[in-house]
């Protein structure tokens, strides 16, 4: 179960300089992606996150992913998606632990307050789809449709810490 994280927490971006959890949170909420490149999960749901990433990127809220892995895995597993989508690395998973996740994939809505408003867990539509939904009703914003014949069929998702 998702928990509120420490405002301390350093988020390190593949592009640019590392910022603690309440720089990034200044002028948007945060809404990202979890996903481990090293499972068939995270690879499963990676065009539907993508997706859905993309319809909020301009909205009034911050988006990303944050993957378990250094800067060069995270780039060969989200190919250009690592340079269209803000990206976090997180090799040593400090961050997956701060948030208290425990399946990826995962999609965490982080509002302005440093406070977890929303997260699902592994791939279950209808949980992503109510995480969206609310996330566009608070952005002014319309919603993905969740799921389209082409996303996959629900899963649990792997364990977040080995």
């Amino acid at each position: 179960m998702a928990r509120d994280p420490s405002p301390d927490l350093e988020l390190r971006p593949i592009n640019g300089q590392p910022h603690v959890l309440a720089e990034w949170l200044t002028t948007f909420h945060l809404t990202f992606v979890a996903l481990d490149p090293y499972t068939n999960e995270s690879a499963w749901i990676l065009k539907t996150a993508a997706k859905i990433l993309s319809v909020f990127q301009d909205a009034d809220c911050r988006i990303a992913w944050l993957v378990t892995a250094g800067d060069a895995e995270c780039r060969l597993f989200l190919g250009p998606w690592a340079r269209e989508i803000l990206t976090f690395a997180d090799p040593d998973r400090t961050a997956i632990k701060e948030f208290g996740l425990e399946r990826l994939p995962a999609i965490v809505h982080v509002g302005m307050d440093g406070k977890v408003i929303n997260a699902a867990e592994g791939w279950n539509p209808s949980e992503w789809r109510a995480l969206t939904e609310d996330l566009a009703k608070a952005m002014g914003w319309r919603p993905p449709m969740i799921p389209t014949p082409r996303d996959p069929g629900p899963f649990e998702g792997s364990p977040a810490l080995p």
